[in-house]
C-alpha cells in the first residue's frame, strides 16, 4: 500500500505578510492613484494604521509622492498620494525582422526617449542583436539624462519560443536561433535585472495593461475576462490571456497562431512547414502572392499601397485572417481578440468590418456573438510597451526600494 505524506501549509512570517500587504498596497495606488490614505483603506482593506504606517514609509523613500489636498467635511484637509512617475525608469525592447527598437518610460508608462537599429533580412546574427540592445539601453539613459542607477530593469520582446529559465533561451527558425541563450548573453554587458518574452505575448501585456489615465482600453482590464491578442508583422502569434494570465503551455509554445494549419499541403512556410496561417496573412507571404519582390521591397510601404488599391490579394487574405480568427473564437471562446502589430493595424484600419465578416461566416454563431473583434490601441510599438511593463510588474511585486537612491 502507498503511505499518505502529511503536507503542512507553509508558515508565513511577519515580514513576509508586511511585504504582501506592502505590494498590495502600491499596486493599488498604481492602478487608481491619486488617491487619499483613507480611499486607500478601503480599496486594499487593510487597516487605517497598516495603511498610514506604510504610505509613510513610501513617502519617505520617495516611491510615493503628495499630489495635492483632497477637499474636507470640515476636519484637516486630507492628502492625495500617487506613485512617484520618476522615482524609477524601465527599459522595453522589441526585436523584430527589420529592426531592434529600445524605449525609456517612466514609472507611469510616459515614453522619455527611444532608438531604432535598422536589421537587414539576413541580419539577425545574436551578437549583433545583443550589441544593440546594448547599446541602446545606454542611448536612452543618456538622451532622458537618467543615471542607471535609477533604471529599474529591462524586458525584450523577441520572435520565437523563450524557455523559462535564467538564460532565456531562444527559438526562432526564421531566425537560425536554436537555443539561443538571450539572457546570458545580455547579462554579460549589464548588471540591470533583464526579462525576455515572446513578442507577442509582450504585446498582449501592453493591450491588458491598465493604464490609470483611460478607462476605454481595446481589450478588458486585467482579471475581468479572457482576451486573445493577436499580432500580425512579418511573423504572426498570438497571446491568450484569462483572468490576467497568459497561457503559456507546457514548453512555453503557447500562442504559435501563425503557425496552425489552414490548407492542407499549402504554401511553403518560413517555419519549414506547409500551409500555416503566416504563409497567407504574414507580409512576406502576401507580397509573394501579390507577385512583390520580397529581397528588396520596402514591405510596409508595398503592402499600404496594395490596401489602398483594393488588391484582391488583400480580399483574399482578408478571408484566410478571418478563418484564423474563427478558429480562435470556435476553440477558446473569448471575450475580445484584439488586432495588434503593424501590419495587423494596416488591415484593421481599412478593413475592419471585413474581417469581421470573414470571421463571423466561418465562426459557430453563439461564440461569434460573445466576441468582440477590436484593433490594438497602442499602436505599432506596442511590443516594446509590453516589454517594458515586465519590469514594471516586478517592481509593483517586488519594490526593491533600497535599490535606487532617492533623487535629490
Amino acid at each position: 500500500m502507498g503511505r499518505w505524506a502529511i503536507v503542512r501549509p507553509e508558515r508565513r512570517t511577519v515580514r513576509d505578510v508586511r511585504k504582501g500587504n506592502r505590494a498590495m498596497l502600491l499596486r493599488t495606488l498604481y492602478f487608481n492613484g491619486p488617491v487619499t490614505r483613507n480611499e486607500l483603506t478601503r480599496l486594499t482593506g487593510l487597516s487605517a494604521a497598516t495603511v498610514s504606517s506604510m504610505t509613510g514609509d513610501l513617502l519617505a523613500e520617495n516611491i510615493v509622492v503628495e499630489a495635492g489636498q483632497a477637499e474636507s467635511d470640515g476636519g484637516r484637509p486630507r492628502a492625495i498620494l500617487r506613485v512617484n512617475p520618476v522615482y524609477g525608469h524601465v527599459v522595453g525592447v522589441d526585436v523584430a525582422e527589420t529592426h531592434v527598437r529600445v524605449e525609456l518610460f517612466d514609472l507611469g508608462m510616459n515614453e522619455r526617449a527611444r532608438v531604432e537599429y535598422a536589421l537587414r533580412p539576413a541580419g539577425h546574427q545574436i551578437e549583433l542583436v545583443v550589441r544593440h540592445i546594448l547599446a541602446g539601453v545606454e542611448v536612452v539613459l543618456d538622451d532622458a539624462g537618467v543615471p542607471s542607477r535609477q533604471a529599474l530593469g529591462v524586458g525584450v520582446g523577441v520572435p520565437g519560443i523563450v524557455e523559462d529559465g535564467p538564460d532565456a533561451l531562444i527559438h526562432t527558425r526564421t531566425f537560425g536561433w536554436d537555443g539561443v541563450p538571450m539572457g546570458a548573453l545580455l547579462r554579460a554587458g549589464t548588471t540591470l535585472p533583464l526579462f525576455v518574452e515572446n513578442g507577442a505575448k509582450a504585446l498582449g501585456r501592453a493591450e491588458l495593461w491598465p493604464d490609470p489615465r483611460r478607462r476605454d482600453g481595446a481589450a478588458p482590464d486585467r482579471g475581468s475576462g479572457d482576451a486573445v491578442i493577436v499580432l500580425i508583422g512579418s511573423g504572426v502569434g498570438a497571446a491568450i490571456v484569462s483572468d490576467s494570465v497568459t497561457f503559456r503551455g507546457v514548453s512555453s509554445s503557447a500562442g504559435e497562431w501563425g503557425h496552425t494549419k489552414i490548407v492542407v499541403n499549402g504554401r511553403a512556410c518560413r517555419c519549414g512547414g506547409r500551409g500555416c496561417l503566416e504563409a497567407y496573412i504574414g507580409a512576406e507571404g502576401i507580397l509573394d502572392r501579390a507577385g512583390v519582390p520580397t529581397r528588396t521591397t520596402d514591405w510596409q510601404a508595398e503592402l499600404a499601397a496594395l490596401v489602398e488599391s483594393g488588391s484582391p490579394v488583400i480580399a483574399e487574405t482578408v478571408t484566410y485572417l478571418g478563418i484564423g480568427l474563427s478558429n480562435l473564437i470556435n476553440l477558446i471562446n473569448p471575450e475580445r481578440i484584439v488586432i495588434g502589430g503593424w501590419l495587423g493595424l494596416l488591415l484593421g484600419r481599412h478593413l475592419l468590418d471585413d474581417i469581421r465578416a470573414a470571421s463571423a461566416e466561418n465562426s459557430l454563431p453563439r461564440p461569434y456573438a460573445a466576441t468582440s473583434i477590436v484593433m490594438g490601441r497602442l499602436g505599432p510599438d506596442a511590443v516594446a510597451h509590453g516589454a517594458a511593463t515586465l519590469v514594471l510588474d516586478e517592481f509593483l511585486n517586488a519594490h526593491p526600494a533600497a535599490r535606487i537612491p532617492a533623487p535629490r
